[in-house]
């Protein structure tokens, strides 16, 4: 659907749900639709983000991407001289607690200087990556990869997360990100051939709430895909899309959330299809697999998760969440012709799930400040629209 209207109606369920104004940080994509692959509409994404958050956001990020303790190591071993320290088995990524989120942390800061170079946190941003994408590191994180035995490392999720960084980069026309991405493109190369050998042999779809599932990274590995122009991973995408989700009926949405979630398997499904669908075509398919989407413009027939203790680790994944419901309906209502009458619905519920999860972006305990500010950044600079 056209841009400014998807923004009117985004605009409307946001205030619906959460008052006289939507939240600055809501925006629209400026390019694409449904099955295509455009580009964001950086300047105005900026324009309507709140600084503040978007400092809050990247401080996070800053506090533990070269905070190299606590830590939880993905690693299997052969001999004694494996167990090493963390910066020296993966040393670009070994902050963040783990690979992944320091991965997407690494992202976080890519992709809030892209939108706001200017930024007060610029310069130590750009420090703080210039001090993981050197050569060496690359090599390093490349070796550990391809070590025997690690074929199934941080697959699909982390993989998925190097990926939508190595699209961040390629899509910012700055000369020190141009560096910072060639730096990368072997680990980017690697990351991408072992989806494309895994996807083939998957025979089963991945339905969980947490790393491990199969609809989330399929999302952001077709938006790498198309900014890198890689039609063989589009298609191997679009070949799972029909194995896997095209003749889904009836996804239980009301058994979500599992108890240590933060995905959701219904929408995340849906999130995908909408990328590989054509608005027409999706909004049949979306009938059939959430046919309990109200057709009028009120919220509260999809609940916000409840946070119980943000100090436990697993369940402080409920905030996750939230905020990456909140972007998933977002995205269903983007891939759906304008003027459908689901639209102001799952708005409202989008802006009702950012209501419920933002504030919660705090760091102010270790368990989520080394993760959700990326979820934050996800939503609010609108990243899955593209």
């Amino acid at each position: 659907m056209h841009p400014a209207a998807f923004f009117a109606v985004l605009l409307l369920g946001l205030s619906s749900a959460m008052g006289s104004a939507a939240p600055a940080a809501a925006t629209a994509p400026t390019a694409g639709t449904a099955g295509t692959a455009g580009t964001a509409g950086t300047a105005g994404t900026a324009a309507s983000m709140d600084p503040a958050a978007a400092a809050r956001f990247a401080g996070l990020a800053l506090k533990c991407l070269h905070d190299e303790y606590p830590n939880h190591i993905s690693l299997s071993m052969d001999q004694d001289a494996d167990a090493r320290p963390p910066r020296q088995l993966t040393p670009a990524f070994y902050g963040c607690f783990d690979w992944h989120s320091d991965v997407h942390g690494h992202w976080l800061l890519v992709r809030l200087l892209r939108l706001m170079p200017d930024a007060p946190f610029a310069t130590q941003a750009r420090a703080e990556l210039a001090r993981s994408f050197t050569p060496e590191n690359m090599a390093g994180e490349l070796g550990y990869l391809k070590h025997p035995g690690r074929a199934s490392f941080e697959r699909p999720y982390g993989l998925a997360w190097l990926l939508e960084l190595s699209a961040e980069l390629r899509e910012w026309n700055d000369p020190q990100a141009k560096e910072w991405s060639n730096t990368l493109q072997p680990l980017e190369t690697e990351a991408a051939a072992r989806i494309k050998s895994w996807l083939p042999k998957l025979h089963y779809p991945i339905r969980i709430g947490e790393h491990d599932q199969t609809a989330f990274s399929f999302g952001l590995i077709w938006d790498w895909a198309g900014i890198a122009g890689d039609t063989q991973m589009r298609a191997r995408l679009e070949d799972a899309a029909q194995r896997f989700y095209r003749k889904d009926r009836s996804c239980p949405l009301s058994y979500e959330p599992s108890g240590e979630d933060f995905l959701s398997a219904c929408l995340a499904e849906a999130d995908f299809m909408r990328r590989v669908m054509e608005p027409k075509s999706f909004a049949a398919w979306l009938t059939g697999f959430l046919p309990g989407i109200p057709k009028t413009g009120r919220g509260g027939w999809l609940p916000p998760g409840v946070v119980t203790d943000r100090s436990d680790p697993k369940l402080a994944h409920i905030d996750g969440l939230n905020l990456s419901r909140s972007w998933m309906l977002e995205g269903i209502a983007h891939g759906l012709p304008a003027g459908d009458p689901r639209m102001p619905a799952l708005l409202a519920s989008a802006g009702e799930h950012r209501t419920a999860a933002l504030p919660a972006v705090t760091g102010e305990h270790y368990e989520g400040g080394h993760w959700l500010g990326t979820f934050a950044v996800y939503l609010t600079s609108a990243a899955g629209l593209h």
